[in-house]
């Protein structure tokens, strides 16, 4: 009979078993590969080392994740404020850039969301080839933007009758078409994002925002604002134009930012480890594998959401604004910390699960620690955010930037009927993130459950109900508010789960995947 000493020895190697499917090579491992920690951190070379607001470390990232977000969401509320001053019953037409990027999302969050897994993985596969999947990922995600692009275009007219409230529906079919090709800068964008904060370079999104931004206030400045050049009669089409034409400067400035980074990298790279940029198949497999899921619970959710808007749409003009509205509240200011601590979060799992399957160990401390401290500092932020809005600033704020007190009051029930809400959320993002940065299809099946068991029914009740004007929020706040409570409870039973099967080494686990050097 064996002695019950070993039986922790022979625990610990049958999960090494289990768990460690990884190729010979060099590759780098780091003391705290969360960026959480109190002992400082080496960086990928081993050469220095890095104090907590370092950009490698939680704090310095999250700093430039929340200076990243917070750029577009301010343009968003100015380029409304600009169009209500031009006209404000066209506000409502500036909502069909937002629903392009909706179902622009779905490619976005495709592929793009195995960044963290695969390109994160910074203790199994060496930087040359990090920085080969991002090539990759980034030409990719270009080539699909640029067919959707096309896509929209020739669908303008469909995409118009669909989400374009029917008063002004004419009107906005020049600004649909323009508005089409913010699905190429879209996807370039989020594909350069994703993969640099993967490879812990959080200053590259934050050039790109910085140059939309800027490049975006000086031309709206100068031809739609109330200051505008002599001479000009400007539309809610010069708008979109604008915002075209920075989009695109901005995604190439990032883009040609991260290819000077690594061109600096290499340089300081011994010859036989660098290794130039190469856009591969191989490498497109390797992505494919965990973003297959995330295109799917992207698709399914999108879907289902467009679904919603076109029945909020069909409400009039004044609901559908009030919407808008409510929307660039949620995107404009309570979303900002949320998708900056998400990121942030994303990219410290992505490390501490690469460092994990390595060693196969039974801590997981260290793989949840970033999600848990998100969740933290989303608290102390969304809950006094929430009640300045409640009380104060939610009419006041949608009165602003949509020149209509029945929008604004309309906006205002929104917003009281479900803020509590969206507490709820950011907590259940930041704990989603665990699965996402990890183990893409149990991301995948929470949001199934989600929006099969809560959102798809209502969605369905909604469409057959014949609901009113006057009724109409009673049911869209159940949908909207209720998902997002009932995606809370999920996300914590499925992280329960998760971790439970891990622990227990009941969880199959996929090869990392080969190395590259040819």
């Amino acid at each position: 009979m064996l002695p019950l000493s070993i039986i922790p020895a022979l625990r610990r190697a049958l999960q090494r078993r289990l768990y460690t499917m990884l190729p010979k090579g060099d590759f780098e491992t780091e003391t705290d590969t969360t960026g959480t920690g109190g002992d400082a951190q080496t960086t990928q070379d081993g050469t220095g080392v890095l104090g907590p607001w370092n950009r490698k470390r939680y704090l310095g990232s999250l700093s430039f994740n929340i200076a990243a977000f917070i750029l577009p969401a301010l343009y968003g509320t100015l380029s409304k404020l600009w169009v209500a001053n031009l006209d404000s019953s066209m506000v409502v037409t500036t909502d069909a850039y937002t629903y392009i990027g909706v179902v622009v999302e779905v490619l976005n969050e495709g592929l793009p969301r195995a960044a963290w897994n695969v390109i994160g993985d910074k203790t199994n596969r060496s930087l040359a080839d990090r920085r080969a999947l991002s090539y990759t990922l980034i030409a990719f995600q270009t080539a699909l933007g640029l067919i959707m692009s096309i896509a929209f275009v020739a669908a303008a007219r469909q995409f118009a009758d669909a989400f374009v409230p029917a008063q002004v529906r004419e009107a906005s079919l020049t600004y649909a078409r323009i508005s089409a090709f913010s699905a190429l800068s879209s996807a370039m964008q989020y594909a350069v994002a994703a993969a640099t904060r993967a490879l812990d370079l959080p200053d590259v999104p934050l050039v790109i925002s910085i140059v939309q931004f800027a490049v975006n206030i000086i031309l709206d400045m100068a031809i739609i604002s109330k200051y505008h050049a002599p001479g000009l009669k400007p539309s809610v089409n010069n708008q979109a134009a604008n915002q075209l034409a920075c989009n695109m400067v901005a995604a190439f400035a990032g883009l040609a930012y991260f290819l000077i980074i690594t061109m600096r990298q290499r340089r300081k790279e011994p010859p036989s480890s660098s290794v130039g940029p190469k856009v591969s198949f191989a490498w497109l497999k390797l992505l494919a594998r965990p973003g297959a899921f995330t295109f799917i619970e992207s698709a399914v959710r999108n879907a289902l959401y467009l679904w919603l808007v076109s029945g909020i749409v069909a409400m009039g003009s004044d609901y559908a604004t009030a919407w808008g509205c409510f929307n660039t509240i949620r995107w404009g200011l309570v979303m900002v910390p949320v998708q900056a601590l998400e990121a942030t979060s994303l990219t410290f799992i992505g490390h501490a699960w690469g460092a994990w399957r390595r060693t196969a160990g039974v801590e997981l401390r260290r793989i949840v620690k970033p999600a848990l401290l998100s969740c933290a500092i989303a608290l102390a932020v969304e809950i006094p955010l929430c009640l300045f809005l409640s009380f104060y600033g939610a009419r006041r704020y949608a009165c602003w930037i949509s020149s209509s007190l029945p929008v604004s009051r309309i906006t205002e029930k929104m917003w009281r009927s479900i803020d509590w809400c969206y507490i709820f959320y950011a907590l259940s993002t930041q704990l989603a993130t665990v699965l996402l940065a990890t183990r893409t299809r149990w991301y995948l099946y929470q949001s199934l459950v989600s929006n099969l068991c809560w959102v798809l029914p209502w969605a369905i009740a909604v469409s057959k109900i014949g609901i009113t004007l006057e009724d109409a929020w009673k049911y869209h706040s159940v949908v909207f508010g209720g998902s997002l409570v009932f995606s809370f409870f999920d996300i914590l039973i499925v992280d329960y789960l998760w971790a439970w099967m891990l622990l227990k080494g009941r969880m199959t686990l996929p090869p990392v995947g080969a190395r590259r050097d040819d």
